[in-house]
């Protein structure tokens, strides 16, 4: 798995369909709003890159509607069909 300093934080890409990732774009989306989520999934339709945030059920900001284990359901229901995506998971920082 391939490892991307984005914002002061690590991430591994997970998941790379199609080709999704293109560390650019994400970069020049990406804000300090993502830094509490565990993993961050961005999608391309008509050619814009959106990016959203999810959580293991363990994380102070979990709900339901971002938990992780609903990803494939997000994917099919809320992203352009069979469309370019990734999924990045924060490394989390051993104390």
């Amino acid at each position: 798995m391939k490892k991307y300093k984005i914002n002061k934080h690590e991430y591994t890409l997970k998941e790379d369909y199609k080709n999704g990732f293109d560390l650019d774009a994400v970069t020049s989306k990406f804000t300090d709003y993502f830094d509490n989520y565990d993993y961050v999934i961005g999608d391309w339709s008509y050619g814009k890159l959106r990016l959203k945030g999810f959580c293991n059920k363990d994380n102070k900001i979990y709900k339901k509607y971002n938990d992780i284990s609903i990803k494939d359901k997000y994917i099919k229901e809320n992203c352009a069909y069979d469309c370019r995506y990734f999924v990045l998971e924060r490394v989390k920082v051993k104390k």
